[in-house]
């Protein structure tokens, strides 16, 4: 099977051919029809130093898709051949005292798929029967394989009732602009999306936002303040990254309110506890995952129902050869999701 794996220690990529995988007694073979791609597959691509220290090489890389069960494990008994799935990509061990207590995403002894098992950017993929979600007949494959980074999205928004609230969302990629049709559809009053690329800040409005902000371009506290009569928003939304991001969110958060971040930091950021957390009385959430499997439960709806339509979010398509050319858009922050199709498109 055709395959794009990361070989070497440095940065780059190889699409090879390698054997289709076995299975195990429990595991499923899935024909892989649509992937996508995510930023970690970039950071992958690039050897940042966040993948130095997390991946070890050789490895298929990619963690979203949708695609059709192959074969079965003689012990499985929860799908059968022909079934249309997707996976939670954190790989659970089922056991462990979160596990057992209904945090299972933050699992003791976790895999995560692309990274510490063989993923999804091939033509074939092996998972455990406990990770696979069934798909609502409803969402076309090119939702289904963005279900995945939804979920984060849905867990970011919903930490809290979100409805009737003021909403400010830093950074616009695909996650963001996913938060974004989520707070709109969750009746969101106000929606004001920050982000340095303008490109993306179109999308965000395609998405529901009220107001989009380039901070290069306009102060974020300012547009903020303006916007609700200098009293803050009631929700900040952190997906960026960005210390001065964060920053801007907790400066610009109304006192009482929240703020969830899904942002991955490079690296140590300062913020100023007694006067924009501890005297404001913030609630500050930190996002990792989804919830297993209630987020997927959410996602379809959103996704099934029409409450949320992401066509706008997913802008390019490419065979899964020409995957360099998805990793280069998504370096140069010019698009939203990238899909790559792999069988049957």
């Amino acid at each position: 099977m055709k395959a794009i794996i990361k070989t070497k220690h440095a940065k780059g990529m190889e699409y090879k051919e390698v054997p289709v995988p076995k299975i195990g007694l429990r595991d499923v073979l899935i024909k892989v029809k649509v992937a996508s791609i995510c930023g970690t597959d970039v950071h992958i691509f690039d050897w940042t130093r966040w993948a130095q220290h997390r991946f070890t090489p050789p490895r298929i890389i990619g963690h979203e898709f949708v695609g059709n069960v192959a074969k079965i494990g003689e012990e499985v008994t929860h799908v059968k051949v022909g079934d249309r799935v997707s996976a939670e990509s954190h790989i659970t061990c089922g056991y462990c005292y979160q596990c057992n207590n209904g945090y299972s995403e933050v699992c003791r002894n976790f895999k995560l798929l692309g990274v510490d098992h063989d993923g999804t950017f091939a033509e074939y993929l092996v998972l455990p029967e406990h990770v696979l979600w069934e798909n609502d007949h409803k969402i076309p494959d090119e939702w289904a394989t963005i279900q995945e980074p939804f979920g984060n999205a849905v867990d970011t928004v919903l930490a809290e009732d979100i409805s009737t609230k003021t909403v400010l969302i830093l950074g616009a990629g695909p996650i963001g602009l996913f938060a974004t049709g989520i707070a709109r559809a969750c009746g969101a009053s106000l929606i004001i999306v920050s982000d340095p690329n303008n490109y993306r800040l179109s999308i965000s409005k395609k998405m529901g936002a009220h107001i989009a902000v380039n901070p290069r371009r306009q102060d974020v506290t300012q547009v903020v303040m303006e916007a609700t009569k200098n009293n803050g928003v009631d929700v900040v939304l952190e997906f960026s990254g960005n210390n001065k991001a964060l920053n801007q969110g907790l400066k610009t958060v109304t006192p009482g309110g929240r703020i969830s971040i899904l942002g991955i930091y490079e690296r140590r950021v300062n913020i100023d506890l007694n006067k924009e957390v501890i005297f404001k009385k913030i609630r500050i959430y930190g996002i990792t995952g989804r919830k297993v499997f209630s987020t997927w439960y959410k996602t379809s709806r959103f996704l099934s129902t029409g409450l949320v339509d992401p066509t706008p979010v997913i802008t390019h398509r490419f065979a899964l050869k020409d995957y360099e050319k998805g990793m280069k858009l998504m370096k140069d922050g010019k698009c939203g999701k990238v899909i790559l199709k792999i069988h049957g498109n």
